[in-house]
């Protein structure tokens, strides 16, 4: 060969090299953007992926009393993982997207086993892998991102959520609406493309309520009281509803409602109630709950109660479901599947006065999710006059033609009611 004999360099060299690259530019990273300087350094590949788990055989039984309930926390390079809960049996068939992943990232399953009576799950094992195609059920195809450096480890569906309802159901009020005392999480898609140009919402220094939570020689054990309630609230459990949105029908199932004393769940109908959320910065999720639970009387931030006293989030504020025509010229006989429902948010959140001029990109990041399941978004700032017209057009008909009770949208503690609160500080001590 002219110029002289070259070496031979093996392919499995040339993996390894790059390997290598990768793993130091995920180890040198502390946060995102020394991670995607790294990926962008080394000019590394990346590809989309459907994980696709089936089950599991041979599962040991881990607990002595009762049945086993197994299941799964999957991570791809510590960055982004997933959970799937409540199964009786290790039979899966869950499918799980994310995007703009480097190609020689790793893969890592742990399996537990759910123990509702134990501070911890039961142990079962773990395993890791690379996500290169092969014998596993993994497909992997290019990124068809510009740059998918620059948005790394992107959740992309389905989107999933869960719904969490507290212990405490029968020792807060009266009301016998388990539905009132319950949390959800949802993991939608693209959050990071959608919301990373923005900076994080930090909490509201000039907010007196906030300064409570996270400022002066008492704010420790109001956070303390805080998250122990949080994790009351969003404790991982076999109880938990879970679900995929998939369809028109699954979305709105999420927001329909029994009127009282009504159970059959063919009856049910889209609820006219107004729900407060965060938009997570720890994992990207979507929490939320009825902004009149009864749970929430004494804490000093049902926004950091979501966001477990986080000192920032992405976005939070409240939100309703109402019909195009709006509440004030809704009539019940019109069927549900019949309307054109619109998704209200707003930035009405004291704790961390989210910026207003984000709204349009929460807006499109909410639409890119939900629209084609035939839920069109309204975004309003708190200020504006129209949110306050359409909010209170929907309490005034979950009043007047669903039975709601105003101690529902106002909660306040009755005499002999014990508050989650309450049971949060019992349950933050210790005591069992």
């Amino acid at each position: 060969m002219p110029g002289g004999r070259r070496n031979p360099v093996s392919f499995s060299s040339i993996v390894d090299q790059i390997h290598g690259a990768v793993e130091k530019a995920k180890a040198n990273a502390h946060d995102v953007t020394s991670l995607t300087k790294g990926f962008a350094e080394h000019n590394i590949r990346f590809v989309d992926l459907e994980i696709q788990f089936i089950g599991a055989s041979g599962i040991p039984k881990m607990d002595v009393v009762g049945s086993a309930d197994p299941y799964f926390i999957a991570k791809i390079d510590d960055k982004i993982s997933f959970v799937h809960i409540n199964t009786l049996t290790p039979v899966w068939n869950e499918v799980w997207r994310v995007k703009n992943v480097p190609f020689l990232a790793d893969l890592e399953v742990e399996l537990l086993d759910k123990d509702d009576g134990a501070p911890h799950d039961d142990y079962i094992g773990k395993f890791k892998t690379t996500i290169r195609p092969g014998a596993k059920e993994i497909d992997s195809t290019p990124s068809t991102h510009p740059q998918p450096h620059i948005h790394p480890y992107v959740f992309d569906g389905p989107i999933r959520y869960s719904r969490h309802s507290s212990p405490t159901v029968g020792l807060l009020t009266n009301l016998n609406d388990a539905r009132l005392y319950s949390t959800w999480k949802m993991y939608i898609r693209d959050v990071q493309i959608f919301l990373d140009a923005h900076e994080l919402q930090h909490w509201n220094r000039n907010y007196k309520a906030a300064q409570n939570i996270f400022q002066g020689p008492t704010s420790i054990a109001v956070r303390s009281g805080i998250q122990a309630g949080h994790r009351m609230l969003y404790a991982r459990s076999t109880r938990n509803g879970f679900g995929i949105v998939g369809s028109h029908e699954e979305l709105f199932k999420i927001f329909k409602g029994n009127r009282p004393g009504e159970t059959d769940e063919s009856t049910q109908r889209i609820k006219p109630a107004v729900y407060t959320y965060i938009l997570s910065k720890e994992d990207d999720s979507f929490r939320f709950s009825e902004t009149g639970a009864a749970f929430f009387v004494d804490f000093a931030s049902k926004h950091a109660l979501h966001a477990n006293c986080a000192e920032a989030v992405r976005y939070s504020g409240e939100f309703h479901l109402r019909p195009e025509c709006g509440w004030e010229a809704f009539s019940d006989d019109t069927p549900d599947e019949n309307v054109q429902w619109e998704l209200v948010v707003d930035n009405n959140s004291g704790t961390y006065a989210p910026d207003p001029m984000i709204l349009p990109d929460l807006k499109a990041l909410l639409e890119y999710n939900f629209k084609e399941y035939g839920l069109n978004v309204i975004a309003y700032n708190q200020a504006d006059p129209d949110l306050k017209q359409s909010r209170e057009a929907c309490r005034a008909y979950a009043l007047e033609h669903r039975g709601v009770r105003q101690e529902e949208l106002e909660p306040h503690a009755g005499d002999g009611e014990v508050t989650l609160s309450a049971q949060a500080s019992v349950f933050g001590s210790g005591a069992k």
